[in-house]
């Protein structure tokens, strides 16, 4: 996401980085420990702003649930990776969704007394949801779907 500048770029990486943690090398130099606030330089403060600015715009528009599900996590990054694994799955069963997806895509066929408003927002549902998954129907092949199933009548 070369395209992101300035603090929403900052945002973005707290978001997929993570953790923030603020680590240094311990007295005998053989392990990494948390550093105290008071060693905290410029850098380190500026780290902790984006990721509590990532975490707010994160949980700013959840549902209740969904809210108290991530709400001890510290990181933008645990927050994200659990809503995204809770959304799509992980990546077997974002796989299975696809398939079967793709299957309805495949198998779509208008019911009876069907009106064409139900069809178009049910196939629509169809395409969507393949999109939010990251699979692309590319859109000449996604009209001609529909038509090649349209009852003679």
């Amino acid at each position: 996401m070369d395209y992101l500048t300035g603090e929403c770029a900052n945002l973005w990486n707290a978001i997929l980085d993570g953790p923030t943690i603020l680590m240094k090398t311990s007295a005998d130099g053989k392990d990494q420990v948390p550093k105290d606030r008071k060693e905290w330089d410029v850098a380190d403060k500026i780290a902790i702003q984006n990721n509590a600015k990532a975490r707010k715009v994160l949980t700013c528009g959840i549902e209740l649930d969904e809210y108290n599900r991530i709400s001890s996590f510290q990181d933008a990054k645990q927050i994200r990776d659990t809503l995204q694994t809770t959304h799509e799955g992980t990546t077997v069963v974002k796989k299975a969704k696809i398939d079967n997806l793709n299957r309805q895509y495949e198998l779509f066929k208008i019911k009876e007394e069907e009106i064409i408003q139900d069809i178009c927002t049910r196939f629509t549902t169809i395409l969507n949801e393949i999109h939010s998954l990251g699979e692309y129907i590319p859109t000449g092949k996604a009209i001609r779907k529909p038509l090649s199933v349209l009852p003679e009548s």
